[in-house]
C-alpha cells in the first residue's frame, strides 16, 4: 500500500531520569501508511537556542514566512560602546583583579567602571541606568543585572564601593606586579577637586587647583609607570602640602609593592630640597628626578655656573654645583619657551601699569582724591597681588602722591633666564643619560593627561557629593580604575583617534629632547584631513564611543508567541574597524 507524503513538525518529548527532567526537540515528518499514521524522525534540534526552536515550530505549523511582518522589536538599546569597554576590561584581566570569585559586589563595581567611561554621573543616576526598566544601554543584560533579586539601587552601589575600598591595597599590588619592576621609573603628581558639601572630613580649604575659590577641596596623588599607566592613587585632606604626600608613596612602593630600587619622578613642588635632605638622600635604592625652582636657578646664574655659552652647540648641558653634592644638574634652554615667557611678562607688566595709572590718576583728581599712605598702599597691593609682577616695579608712596617705574635691571636679569630650566637627579650618567633624564621629567605630562581625563574630559571625578571620607576614597579609586581601562582603550584605538599612533616617527623628527614634541606625518595628515589613511573619520575617544553606541542590540519577539531573541544592527565600517582593533566580537 502506498505511503502518502506528510507534514514536517517539531515534536517535544520529556522524560525524567533520577530526578532530572530531559527535554528533547525532534524534527519529525508524519505520514499515513494505509490505515496507520507513522512518524519519521528527521533530526534532533535540541542543541539549538530555544528562540530558534520556537521559530522553526511556528514556521512549520503556520507556513508564515519569518520576515519582519512576523516579528516585532520589543526594545532597542545602545550596545557597541558597551561591548568595546566591557570587552577591554575583561581582556586586560581587571575583573579578576577586583576579585577572584564572582559576586554581586564585583559585578556592580565592573558596572560602575564601565558606566563611568560611557556616561559619568551620580551613583543615583547610575543605579537607575543599571535597572532593567530604566536601562540606557545593554550593560544590564551583558552583566546579568536583570536577573538580580532585588534589583540594583543606589544602596547596592554604596555597598559595592565599600567592598572595593577594602580591596584597594590588593588591587594596587596586582597592578604594580603587572606594570612595575625593580629599578623602575615612577611618575608621581598631585591634583585636587572641589567638594560640594560640608560634611566630609577630607574636604579642607587649600590652594584651589580647579580655580574654584571659596569652596573646600580634596587632594589626591597618582602614581603611574613610565608609560603613564596608573597603578595607585591616594586621597589626602585638601590642605595637605604637596611634599607631605611623597613619603607615603615611597613607603607604598618599597614596602607594599616590594620594589627596592625605584626612581621617583616629580615636579619641583613635590620633590623639594628639604624633602630630599629629610627623607630621600640616604635611602638605599631610592633615586629621584626633579627640577630646580626659579630662585635656585638665579643663584646658580649669579655664581657663574649657568652661562649662555653653554648652549652654543646644544640646547642642554650638564653642570656641577657644590650646593648639590653627588647630583647631576642638566641645564636646558628652550627658545620657544623663552619667547613665550618674554611675551607673557610684557603683557603682565602692561596690565599692571594700566591699573597703577588708575591709582595715580585717583591721587591727582580734583574731587575726592585718594589720600593716605595706607589707602594708597592697599589699592597698590591688590594690583600687585593680582598680576604677580610687583618685583619688577619701583614704587613711591606718600600721603598724597603715588608714582612708579619699571625696574629695568631686574627685568633684564630675569630675561637672561627665560627658557631655562634645570633638571636635578641623583642618577649617574651610566644609569640614565642626559637626554633620557630630561625625557623622564617631561613624561610627567602623562600624569597631567590622566588628571585631565579624570577631572574634566571623560570621567568627571568632580563634583563630589559623598559625605563619608571612605566613600570619597572609593569614588576616586573607582575613577582611577576607569582611567586604567581608558588607557588600555586608547592604545589600540589610536589609529582612529586624533592621538598620535606613530610616536616612533614623531621622535625621529624631533630636533632634540628639549624641543617641543613633534606630531608624526601620519598624525598631521589625520589633523589636516580629519580622516584616516583608509578613509574613515577621525574621532576623539568620547565621540568614537558615541558612534559605537549606535550599534544597537535589539530584542525581537515572534508575533503571537513569547519567543524572543537578540539581534544586532549591522555594524558600519568604522564600528567594525574599531572593534577589530580591540579584538572584540560584539
Amino acid at each position: 500500500m502506498a505511503r502518502r507524503n506528510g507534514a514536517v513538525h517539531v515534536a517535544t518529548t520529556k522524560r525524567t531520569y533520577q530526578g532530572k527532567v530531559y527535554v528533547t526537540h525532534l524534527l519529525r515528518r508524519s505520514y499515513r501508511d494505509g490505515d496507520h499514521v507513522k512518524h519519521e524522525t528527521l533530526g534532533n534540534i535540541s542543541h539549538l537556542p530555544a528562540d530558534l526552536i520556537e521559530a522553526i515550530r511556528r514556521r512549520l505549523a503556520t507556513g508564515d514566512p519569518l520576515d519582519g511582518g512576523g516579528m516585532e522589536i520589543v526594545r532597542s538599546l545602545p550596545h557597541g560602546h558597551v561591548a568595546a569597554v566591557l570587552g577591554t576590561l575583561r581582556r586586560i584581566g581587571l575583573e579578576e583583579m577586583l576579585g577572584s570569585r564572582p559576586c554581586r559586589e564585583r559585578t556592580l563595581v565592573v558596572a560602575m567602571i564601565v558606566a563611568r567611561i560611557l556616561q559619568p554621573c551620580s551613583k543615583l543616576a547610575t543605579a537607575r541606568a543599571l535597572c532593567e526598566q530604566t536601562a540606557t544601554c545593554s550593560l544590564v543584560w551583558e552583566l546579568g543585572l536583570d536577573a538580580l533579586d532585588p534589583p540594583v539601587d543606589e544602596r547596592d552601589l554604596y555597598a559595592a564601593l565599600d567592598w572595593l575600598l577594602a580591596r584597594q591595597g590588593r588591587i594596587e599590588t596586582k597592578l604594580a606586579t603587572r606594570h612595575l619592576q625593580d629599578g623602575t621609573l615612577l611618575l608621581y603628581d598631585v591634583s585636587g577637586s572641589y567638594y560640594t558639601g560640608t560634611h566630609c572630613s577630607l574636604a579642607k580649604f587649600g590652594h584651589p587647583r580647579d580655580g574654584k575659590k571659596g569652596v573646600p577641596q580634596i587632594l589626591y596623588g597618582l602614581l603611574c609607570n613610565a608609560e603613564g599607566c596608573p597603578v595607585a592613587i591616594q586621597v589626602f585632606e585638601g590642605n595637605t602640602g604637596d611634599p607631605k604626600t611623597l613619603q607615603p608613596q615611597i613607603d607604598k612602593v618599597r614596602k607594599r609593592f616590594g620594589i627596592q630600587r625605584v626612581v621617583m619622578v616629580g615636579d619641583r613642588g613635590l620633590i623639594t630640597s628639604r624633602r630630599i635632605e629629610q627623607s630621600m638622600r640616604d635611602v638605599e635604592g631610592l633615586d629621584w628626578i626633579t627640577a630646580l625652582r626659579a630662585d635656585s636657578i638665579q643663584k646658580m646664574a649669579s655664581q657663574g655656573l649657568i652661562q649662555t655659552s653653554l648652549f652654543d652647540q646644544r640646547d642642554l648641558a650638564e653642570v656641577v654645583s657644590p650646593d648639590y653634592p653627588g647630583e647631576r644638574l642638566v641645564v636646558c634652554r628652550n627658545p620657544l619657551l623663552a619667547e613665550e615667557r618674554r611675551r607673557k611678562r610684557e603683557e603682565l607688566l602692561q596690565a599692571t601699569q594700566k591699573k597703577l595709572e588708575e591709582i595715580v590718576a585717583a591721587t591727582k583728581r580734583a574731587k575726592r582724591a585718594l589720600r593716605g599712605k595706607a589707602k594708597i598702599g592697599l589699592r597698590v597691593g591688590k594690583v600687585l597681588n593680582h598680576y604677580k609682577v610687583g618685583k619688577h616695579f619701583v614704587l613711591k608712596i606718600t600721603s598724597a602722591r603715588f608714582s612708579y617705574q619699571r625696574d629695568q635691571e631686574k627685568i633684564a636679569a630675569e630675561a637672561l633666564l627665560d627658557g631655562l630650566y634645570v633638571i636635578r637627579t641623583s642618577l649617574s650618567q651610566e644609569s640614565l643619560g642626559s637626554d633620557d633624564t630630561v625625557r623622564a621629567y617631561k613624561d610627567l605630562a602623562k600624569v597631567e593627561r590622566a588628571f585631565r581625563c579624570m577631572k574634566t574630559i571623560d570621567l568627571k571625578v568632580r563634583p563630589i557629593f559623598h559625605w563619608l571620607a571612605d566613600r570619597v576614597r572609593a569614588h576616586v579609586f573607582l575613577c582611577m580604575l576607569s582611567y586604567y581601562v581608558e588607557w588600555h582603550l586608547r592604545k589600540p584605538l589610536a589609529p582612529l583617534l586624533f592621538d598620535d599612533h606613530d610616536r616612533a616617527s614623531a621622535e625621529a623628527l624631533r630636533a632634540s629632547i628639549v624641543a617641543p614634541a613633534e606630531r608624526s606625518p601620519a598624525a598631521r595628515e589625520k589633523d589636516l584631513t580629519k580622516h584616516t589613511a583608509d578613509g574613515l573619520p577621525v574621532h576623539s575617544l568620547r565621540t568614537l564611543l558615541s558612534d559605537l553606541g549606535t550599534l544597537a542590540k535589539n530584542r525581537v519577539r515572534l508575533r503571537g508567541t513569547e519567543a524572543e531573541f537578540y539581534q544586532l544592527t549591522t555594524a558600519t565600517d568604522l564600528q567594525r574597524r574599531a572593534l577589530d582593533l580591540l579584538g572584540i566580537t560584539p
